[in-house]
């Protein structure tokens, strides 16, 4: 297909995010040209996905499709954080045998969305690479007005838009090119390697966790490992590491004479969790980012374009979707005159970047416990129920929204998430406290440092009350939550039709 020359609105990229985010809008009527520099189906890592999968893909008609094609069903995932307990589980099906998710292979359920996008009225156009972007105006007020490309057959031209949605993935044309907005994580400067195999066993056969994915912590505390099992047979499995600690390893091992490759240092790190002996297909690595702002004048961020945060809590196909729906409501908000592009900018932002820090936060925590795994800092007695029931909500994206934590807030939640996130209380406690330092006392960040209240037990409990209010564990309302949230005075109008932003009050 040819690229038009212009369009309302371009859509880079299209993996999850951006088929996602064309996919609406093009339900909508509105003009969307998609432009994909591969062929599908082609390959990604992140098979392991969350319940919220199928809520987002019933809002375009694609559930069935993914429900029809055999992918292996995911009824929750196992969590082992220590090897002397044993594994935390979050169940999917707990209360509702049909809320499963799915182990996806990538190439297939990506492949799926693409065409989808397609079907809905998306231009889609693949092997076309957006090489440059060219705007108008200078620094922040810069805008997006034109798209360079280039095809597998070597030919180049030009498109213009009113809009462009940058999810160009971990390439991040906008973030990382043009606005230098690109900012890395250093609590998780890890390195993943991983590999697909054959012949491996099954977790928990003969039960109604059979199949799930099970995540487990190294024995000598420097990263973890993951085991997916996939419908073709194969399972994916991966080691993900301190970036420090694994070049150091692969270091020593060169010093010792030893093969210090990816594939081989993989090997070698699986002895630490327990590995099937099978061959291994294929090995890569990775590491975690995020983009200071996910929306700028006509122009929006999605999935790793915007921000990737680590695998542990498989966030990533959930996050770009969560993006690309907020995208497209947001442009369309601007489009039918429903909000100000700045507006909509506050509002795509704050939705992106509060999901972001929700996942940023438990996968933090969890990784307090992996690197000193002789600390309960999850578990109780001798397990991890308890906690994993907590971060239920999040770890099976039923809530990507709420109030904001950054720097030493977010840095004290964590730490305080070690010690005291599921301080028991009674509710004759609560009154007394409220009663003494007023109601207003629980919210986030002045239970973190505020000095009056003196007594500890209170301020710890005061301090659970607020981490459980920003986690909202009580929410199970799953995509619902898209509309019921308001993100700088504006919540999403999630309607086919007339999807979109509109003013909300916001009650006291």
């Amino acid at each position: 297909m040819s690229v038009p020359a212009s369009a309302k609105v371009l859509v880079i990229g299209g993996g999850p995010g951006g088929s996602y985010a064309a996919t609406c809008l093009a339900r909508e009527n509105v003009d969307v040209v998609l432009l994909e520099a591969d062929k599908f189906p082609r390959y990604h890592v992140g098979e392991s996905q969350l319940a919220s999968l199928r809520y987002f893909l019933r809002f375009v008609d694609l559930e069935q499709q993914f429900e029809d094609f055999g992918f292996q069903k995911k009824p929750g995932a196992a969590f082992k954080l220590n090897q002397n307990k044993r594994e935390g589980y979050t169940d999917f099906t707990a209360k509702d045998p049909a809320n499963y998710s799915w182990n996806l292979v990538r190439s297939l359920s990506d492949e799926l969305m693409l065409r989808h996008a397609a079907k809905s009225g998306a231009n889609v156009i693949e092997e076309t690479k957006v090489t440059e972007v060219e705007f108008k105006g200078e620094g922040d007020a810069a805008q997006p007005v034109a798209a360079v490309w280039k095809n597998k057959a070597g030919e180049t031209g030009k498109i213009t838009f009113d809009f462009v949605i940058d999810a160009s993935g971990r390439n991040g044309i906008i973030s990382s090119k043009y606005k230098k907005t690109r900012v890395f994580n250093d609590n998780l400067l890890n390195v993943a390697s991983w590999g697909y195999w054959k012949g491996t066993g099954r977790y928990a056969v003969g039960t109604s966790r059979e199949n799930g994915p099970f995540f487990e912590s190294l024995t000598d505390e420097s990263g973890w490992a993951w085991f997916i099992p996939l419908h073709d047979g194969t399972t994916s499995v991966g080691v993900v590491q301190n970036q420090d600690i694994s070049n150091k390893k692969r270091a020593e091992a060169k010093e010792r004479g030893e093969d210090s490759s990816t594939s081989a240092h993989y090997h070698r790190e699986l002895d630490l969790a327990p590995a099937p002996d099978a061959p291994m297909i294929s090995a890569a690595s990775d590491y975690s980012y995020h983009a200071s702002a996910y929306a700028g004048p006509h122009y929006r961020l999605v999935g790793d374009a915007a921000c990737f945060i680590d695998p542990f809590f498989s966030s990533g196909v959930h996050l770009a979707i969560s993006g690309g729906l907020s995208a497209a409501a947001s442009v369309c908000a601007v489009i039918n005159g429903q909000a100000t592009d700045a507006e909509a900018q506050v509002y795509h932002h704050q939705k992106v970047d509060a999901a972001y820090k929700r996942f940023l936060l438990v996968v933090l925590s969890a990784y307090q416990q992996i690197r000193v795994q002789n600390v309960p800092v999850y578990s109780n007695e001798n397990n991890f129920d308890e906690a994993f029931h907590f971060f239920r909500p999040i770890i099976q994206g039923n809530t990507d929204t709420g109030k904001q934590l950054a720097g030493d807030d977010l840095k004290k939640t964590v730490e305080f998430l070690g010690t005291h996130a599921f301080e028991p209380s009674l509710p004759e406690e609560r009154t007394q406290i409220f009663a003494k330092y007023g109601e207003e006392v629980d919210k986030l960040p002045a239970s973190m440092t505020d000095d009056n209240v003196e007594d500890t037990r209170a301020r710890n409990i005061l301090q659970g009350i607020a981490i459980r209010k920003l986690m909202r564990t009580e929410d199970t309302l799953h995509i619902n939550n898209e509309t019921v949230d308001i993100l700088g005075g504006l919540r999403m109008v999630m309607k086919r039709g007339s999807l979109g932003l509109e003013k909300a009050e916001i009650m006291a």
